[in-house]
């Protein structure tokens, strides 16, 4: 029988909204879960942990966030109709939501593996799940075994009209100008990703101070759970300093490490690094208490990690030295070369330091949209970004597939540079950006920033404003603090902070921040923010300098675009039955053909001479006659009224008998035969009905003056008619149909 303990509940009001955190009611066979709800939206947060089997160097946490459609009363999309298999990319983004804010907090030496699970169960469609996981994977983690320096709460902050809205709902998101995702514990904010619309470092301050204040219910409630069932925490081995080995460490290779470390060149102090390592394990293997227990060796090595860590902060602190040699505002060299690829529809090599990106921007229509499943319906986005880091940008060999890491470098990317495009009415094209690290020493990801910033001008495309991002780093010792300004990949290795932020000279769109002490006071990030603006600006200086705007035209290997309007009466003509019609204006043209129901078609092809062919073999679907035009026709059918020519591809007209020559004809089927061409003039137009006239276009050729009224109808042929090719039309006592006013086209 399961260990089950009493049910457990909080009620909490945060921003406004009752939470519900609830144990004891399900996965009790877990070490540690909970039912969080806000509305209609759960979300069921498991904790598990077991020992390892052997050190892996590293704290082997795993956080997975998955959705489940049935929670939205839907079935998925895919052919198995499971949501089990590879996780969407919001699934993955989530997941790292959760597990940043959650990995500092387990304590160093913590010898198992440990296993969050975030599975929402329920959605409402207006309150976010997202948040939701962040706080329940600190509690459940709270109510486990499992050491934990919690609790944490996750929150999103909108602004909409002027006003802070804590986790808007989804409608009150779509009206705001941020979305950010914060979580923090009692004392600090630990955790920044989010959106915004060009708002000002000090208004991103300000709403973080203001959601900070606004969470502090949600983490007394999950103290006041913990308190009720939560479980005795396992103990935590105690990590004694080895201060003798430390010591012997250190006068081995203080002097060479020292000067290691102030190797500019990424590769080449790798190397050096390299050689002061073996010279540590020679020495150490000439030492008779490292070979009486070998163990003794695997702490060394950390004590020379440490060793490292120390040499660079202290140097930083007391000289504002870094490793590459310069002060802790300047930015790395930045070089730009635009127009990179000669087939690309825009291409960049951007360059900042050791780190460098080729970003390419593809233009697309509206067929290659990402049809996205999600719980709150099928959604397309028009544009993407995609981060790529293969092995090879840090001189290594590693299987090649898409991590979460490239994942959510993507995302902050996507984010940072969706507020300046053209909206989709005045640039219908779909714009898809691939950013490829080819180099890298720390900030790839804002590499993709200011790349794709300019792959998208070098497209062409009319962006609002340019914008570029900066990573910056913090070194902090007691009330000691340096920020350091575009930081290197070791740097943000040793340091304490990593801090993206993109945005425009006008304002941020994104930011990302992930620290690794237990807060930062406010003016440490205020600092940060005013330091990080002054850095953004002078790289959006570099990159004007190498591309002043937008180009004025599109590459010739782009699509080309054309919209066009038709009677919405013609579209299933367009179409064809089966779509005949529309996949031999694709075959012929290679052009896609989207069509609204409104009659506005967008056209997109490979070229110029494509995209004609192509809209006038859309356009010939919607023919208009035009009164008193003469035109070149072809008799389609023989009637005893007269004969129905084409004057255009699906625009037909109807000649009477007498109107086919200036002299009587007794027999229609004796004056013409289907296949004939004759020239015509459009005499009446009535609504959709078209009459032409041979007779007419014979006596001007005779330099007789037409007038409407030589083919205007006696009453008599008034009275009956012709009408869509289906009716012979009414005899009269001279055995000859009429025309009642033309023939209707098609």
């Amino acid at each position: 029988m399961s260990n089950v303990f009493d049910c457990q509940r909080v009620n909490v009001m945060v921003g406004g909204k009752e939470i519900i955190l609830e144990t004891g009611r399900i996965a009790n066979q877990a070490n540690g879960s909970i039912w969080i709800q806000c509305g209609g939206t759960v979300v069921m947060v498991t904790a598990c942990s077991q020992a390892m089997e052997r050190d892996m160097g590293f704290f082997p946490l795993t956080v997975e966030y998955a959705e489940r459609m049935y929670a939205a009363g839907r079935i998925p999309g895919s052919f198995f109709r499971r949501e089990i298999g590879r996780p969407s990319e919001r699934e993955t983004l989530v997941s790292r939501l959760i597990d940043r804010p959650i990995r500092p907090l387990f304590p160093k030496g913590l010898k198992q593996e440990v296993q969050v699970l975030a599975t929402v169960i329920s959605a409402d469609q207006e309150n976010e799940s997202d948040v939701l996981s962040i706080a329940g994977a600190s509690v459940a983690l709270g109510l486990s075994s499992i050491p934990f320096a919690g609790p944490v709460a996750g929150a999103r902050i909108g602004r909409v009209n002027g006003t802070y809205v804590l986790n808007p709902t989804v409608q009150e998101l779509e009206k705001s100008d941020m979305n950010i995702v914060f979580a923090a514990s009692k004392d600090a904010v630990v955790m920044v990703e989010g959106e915004a619309k060009f708002i000002s470092e000090d208004t991103f301050l300000e709403a973080l101070n203001w959601g900070h204040k606004e969470i502090q219910p949600l983490l007394l409630a999950q103290e006041e759970l913990v308190a009720k069932a939560g479980k005795v925490k396992a103990a935590t081995p105690e990590i004694i300093e080895n201060v003798a080995l430390a010591e012997k460490v250190s006068n081995i290779i203080k002097t060479d490490l020292s000067a290691a470390l102030q190797v500019p060149a990424k590769l080449e102090r790798k190397e050096v690094r390299k050689a002061v390592k073996e010279k540590l394990v020679a020495a150490l293997n000439e030492d008779p208490e490292i070979l009486d227990k070998p163990e003794l060796m695997a702490e060394a090595l950390e004590e020379l990690g440490n060793l490292e860590k120390k040499i660079v902060r202290e140097r930083i602190l007391k000289e504002g030295k870094r490793i590459d040699g310069r002060d802790t505002k300047t930015v790395r060299p930045i070089l730009i070369e635009p127009s990179a690829l000669p087939r690309a529809h825009g291409s960049v090599i951007f360059s900042r330091g050791e780190t460098k990106s080729l970003v390419v921007t593809t233009l697309g229509s509206a067929t290659d949209e990402q049809r996205m499943d999600s719980l709150n319906g099928d959604y397309v986005k028009r544009f993407m970004l995609h981060y790529n880091f293969p092995p090879f940008s840090v001189g290594e060999v590693k299987p090649v597939r898409v991590s979460r890491r490239e994942i959510g470098h993507g995302a902050l990317a996507e984010k940072a540079l969706r507020q300046i495009l053209p909206s989709e009415e005045s640039f219908p094209f779909t714009l898809r950006i691939v950013s490829e690290t080819l180099e890298s020493n720390g900030s790839s990801s804002m590499a993709a920033v200011c790349g794709g910033t300019l792959s998208l001008m070098d497209a062409g495309v009319p962006i609002s404003a340019p914008v570029a991002g900066i990573a910056m780093g913090l070194i902090k010792e007691g009330s000691e603090y340096i920020i350091l300004t575009d930081i290197l990949g070791d740097e943000d290795a040793l340091g304490d902070m990593d801090f993206k932020i993109a945005g425009t000279r006008d304002g941020i769109t994104a930011v990302q921040m992930d620290i690794k002490i237990s807060g930062i006071p406010t003016e440490v990030m205020g600092k940060a923010l005013n330091q990080a603006k002054d850095a953004r600006l002078h790289i959006l200086g570099e990159m004007l300098k190498a591309l002043p705007a937008s180009r004025g035209e599109l590459s010739q290997y782009a699509p080309q675009h054309c919209e066009v309007s038709v009677s919405p009466d013609v579209i299933r003509l367009i179409i064809g039955p089966g779509g005949k019609n529309i996949k031999e204006i694709t075959a012929k043209t290679g052009a896609s053909v989207d069509i609204d129901d409104s009659g506005k078609v967008a056209i997109f092809a490979p070229t110029q001479d494509a995209l004609n062919i192509a809209k006038a073999m859309v356009l010939a679907f919607d023919q208009k006659a035009e009164l008193g035009k003469d035109y070149g026709a072809k008799v389609k059918k023989v009637l005893e009224i007269g004969v129905v020519v084409e004057l255009m591809p699906n625009l037909e007209a109807l000649v009477h008998v007498s109107q086919l020559d200036t002299s009587r004809v007794e027999n229609v089927a004796d004056f013409a035969k289907v296949g004939d061409e004759m020239t015509v003039k459009v005499v009446e137009i009535s609504g959709d009905r078209v009459r032409a006239s041979r007779k007419a276009v014979l006596l001007e050729a005779e330099g007789q003056v037409w007038k409407p009224e030589d083919t205007a109808r006696p009453q008599r042929e008034r009275s009956g008619g012709y009408r869509d090719g289906g009716d012979r039309g009414r005899r009269d006592g001279g055995g000859r149909g009429d025309s009642r006013g033309g023939y209707q086209k098609r």
